[in-house]
């Protein structure tokens, strides 16, 4: 049976020619250009038709099985519209096409995985940052950056505080700030016209007293029982990993090193150590380099890396004599390197990670018997705030702590000069006393007779 050439190119048409697939183009016999061309691939719906300059061109409709006969119609039918508006049905939908490609560039997930990537790539703490934005906004990822709005972020930090184990508002606030800076670096560079976030700030949740009380214990200083338990806390940790080593070599291990003749058994110690009598943050330990240390001259000379950003030139930082007996006798145990990390990976000999101390800090609390709320950054609070009781002035402790700003300083350690400020207010007092202002051990005497 022969297939006609040219006839409505109808849904039982369609299944027709799909049975017995012609060898030649058929055509509609209502839209004028409209027909079906056979292949390879099966049967393609295509439009010829002609440019207000006279030019005839083909415009490819889709494929017949990923198209219906009514969609292919209507999209003719809607190109042969546009012809007769005087436009060219192909270049409008190149530009779309073009503007969707352009659109795709623009989603979150597309700058995130390309240009964004390669830049974080190239920071100390890139990974961190892409793992934020990827994993705190994954339902944004395919939505074009430039859409993004106030209420979309009012909405995120609803359905994040309304969780069941909700995180706290420091870390929905460094998952934000990571996608700002995301969208900033998108903005400068021309990839979107304008920060689609510029002045959205994540609300504060109102504090309740349960939580400002964590807050005051997380930033405090060591009872002189706490600072003897934390050291002795210490020793029961390295003892404990003797026996352990003990242990091992003794059942089969015997390939082992011994622990019994070193000062150290691993670099917890000298590292809490070390943590305890500079104050330094944990990332500056984890990047500490011998390269940094003079151990003769007793000083400290680095980036300090939570500032590097703003100031990239080395701070020097004096070391008591306790801190060189450590970093000497651990520089000796190490085979007295010149160069490389101070406190290495045991496993990979790299930069440890910024978690890697949180479950020696947990087993040294533990064998010390300190409190849960006792946080390994008290250390340095510590070190601050001893130094701040001790009379040391706090443009010192401020350099010490390698503040960027005084105010930082004085807004967490200047209450701890109770001497200070008692001694002033005893100088008004007496002063007023003196004068006859008021008769004081009047008013003393019937506040006690009461």
């Amino acid at each position: 049976m022969s297939v006609p050439t040219k006839m409505k190119l109808t849904a039982r048409a369609m299944e027709q020619l799909a049975k017995a697939p012609p060898e030649v183009d058929v055509w509609d016999n209502e839209l004028a250009g409209y027909h079906v061309r056979p292949g390879k691939r099966g049967l393609t719906f295509r439009l010829y038709y002609r440019t207000k300059t006279g030019q005839r061109r083909l415009l490819t409709l889709g494929g017949y099985g990923a198209l219906t006969a009514a969609q292919a119609r209507k999209s003719a039918q809607e190109a042969l519209a546009i012809v007769a508006q005087g436009g060219d049905p192909r270049a409008v939908l190149e530009n779309a096409k073009a503007e969707a490609q352009r659109q795709q560039e623009q989603t979150l997930r597309a700058y995130l995985d390309g240009p964004y990537t390669a830049f974080q790539n190239r920071k100390k703490d890139g990974q961190a940052n892409l793992r934020r934005i990827r994993n705190a906004f994954t339902e944004w990822l395919d939505r074009p950056m430039s859409e993004l709005s106030r209420a979309d972020v009012e909405r995120w930090q609803a359905i994040q505080e309304a969780k069941t184990r909700p995180c706290t508002y420091g870390t929905h606030k460094r998952a934000y700030d990571a996608l700002y800076g995301l969208l900033s670096h998108a903005t400068e560079r021309k990839v979107i016209p304008a920060h689609p976030l510029k002045g959205i700030k994540l609300q504060r949740p109102t504090m309740t007293d349960e939580a400002m009380a964590k807050q005051s214990a997380s930033r405090r200083y060591l009872e002189e029982e706490e600072v003897k338990a934390l050291f002795a806390g210490l020793d029961a940790y390295q003892e404990r990993k003797r026996d352990q080593r003990r242990h091992s070599r003794a059942h089969g291990k015997a390939y082992l090193p011994s622990l019994e003749n070193v000062i150290y058994v691993d670099h917890v110690a000298p590292w809490i150590l070390t943590m305890y009598y500079t104050g330094f943050r944990p990332g500056d330990l984890f990047g500490l380099r011998w390269e940094h240390v003079n151990l003769t001259f007793r000083t400290i000379r680095k980036v300090i890396e939570k500032t590097a950003h703003k100031r990239s030139e080395p701070m020097a930082f004096p070391m008591s004599q306790v801190v060189v007996n450590i970093l000497s006798a651990w520089h000796r145990q190490q085979g007295e390197p010149k160069t490389g990390l101070v406190f290495a990976s045991q496993k990979t000999g790299q930069r440890m990670s910024a978690t890697a101390m949180q479950k020696p800090w947990a087993a040294v609390r533990q064998l010390a018997q300190l409190s849960d709320d006792l946080l390994l950054y008290s250390l340095r609070h510590n070190f601050a705030s001893q130094l701040v009781m001790a009379g040391t002035d706090l443009l010192t402790v401020s350099k010490l702590m390698a503040h960027s700003d005084i105010q930082t300083t004085i807004a967490h350690y200047a209450h701890l000069r109770p001497d200070h400020t008692r001694d002033a207010v005893e100088v008004f007092a007496k002063q007023t006393y003196m004068r006859g202002t008021m008769d004081v051990s009047r008013f003393t005497d019937f506040c006690h007779s009461r």
